[in-house]
């Protein structure tokens, strides 16, 4: 240990990492044993790549730039966390609570998201590729320039979300609520209702989710530069 490790650890003990420590540590020892040697003194990103946190309260910890790649967070209580620049991508949040959250540019790309608390989340840039988040509530969840792409929202609670320029390509059915949800998306949707589907664009998508109480442009896609 170097001797900037040394009086790092006299004043930061082992178990604590910037005055943060798990309220409840999962189940799983292998989960355990990673954050606890995250936890440590020494700097380096946590790797929980496949690991089963479930059991776990991690609220208000920071996992910024960390590796979640195929975790298992069902349940799993992570309000406040930061997840920024984190990789998340298959990662199985279903149930999770991830309210008030800082999803900032994070990879959430094939994760699972059923019935996952983000309300009030910050998710500007973040990647939701190929996400079943059927059921999720993101009430006043701020999604500003995040690409969403056959991403599943059907049963979703957007009332009050906030949208700025995404890639809005998203799966719904007339139990997704979008009162209140406003800013500016490049669509197109689908709209689901029973065993037929109808694609949404444009002026017609904007009058959809206007007669639902939302208020939201819907604007041409930037042509890439020449």
């Amino acid at each position: 240990m170097t001797d900037v490790s040394k009086a790092v650890g006299e004043i930061v003990p082992p178990g604590i990492r910037n005055n943060w420590k798990p309220a409840v540590l999962p189940a799983n020892q292998e989960a355990t044993r990673q954050l606890r040697e995250w936890l440590a003194p020494e700097e380096y990103d946590l790797n929980g790549m496949g690991c089963d946190f479930r059991g776990a309260d991690l609220s208000g910890g920071d996992f910024s730039d960390a590796w979640f790649t195929d975790a298992v967070l069902t349940g799993v209580r992570l309000v406040g966390a930061s997840f920024y620049r984190a990789d998340l991508q298959s990662a199985d949040l279903t149930g999770a609570d991830l309210t008030g959250a800082d999803l900032v540019r994070a990879n959430l790309d094939e994760a699972v998201l059923r019935s996952a608390r983000l309300d009030g989340a910050k998710m500007p840039r973040a990647s939701l590729c190929d996400v079943d988040a059927s059921g999720a509530s993101f009430r006043g969840t701020s999604i500003l320039g995040a690409s969403l792409l056959d991403t599943d929202m059907r049963g979703a609670d957007l009332t009050d979300a906030v949208l700025y320029e995404n890639f809005f390509e998203v799966k719904v059915d007339d139990s997704t609520v979008v009162h209140g949800l406003t800013g500016t998306v490049f669509g197109p949707i689908t709209v689901f209702s029973g065993e037929s589907s109808r694609e949404l664009a444009g002026a017609e998508l904007e009058v959809w989710i206007g007669a639902r109480g939302g208020q939201v442009q819907v604007i041409p896609p930037r042509r890439p530069p020449k």
